[in-house]
């Protein structure tokens, strides 16, 4: 149960802060040179990033990765 939640609130971490960059994904997607699909499919469970892909969607959405944990140890994981 704690894992699914973990999840979840990761999946909505990555979206937060897309959003609050100001970024749609396909406006994100450009930035990563990456399909829409990619962005879709990360946020939305399907796929999974790993360390220097979360690294270059923090840097592509305004973050750096140490907020991002930081943030995401602070919400709740």
């Amino acid at each position: 149960m704690r894992r699914s939640r973990t999840k979840g609130h990761l999946l909505e971490l990555l979206r937060q802060v897309r959003v609050e960059a100001g970024l749609r994904q396909v406006d994100l997607a450009k930035k990563l040179r990456q399909p829409q699909s990619f962005v879709s499919k990360y946020e939305s469970g399907e796929r999974r990033l790993d360390l220097l892909e979360l690294r270059q969607v923090c840097s592509a959405s305004g973050t750096s990765l140490q907020e991002f944990v930081k943030r995401f140890e602070r919400n709740g994981a």
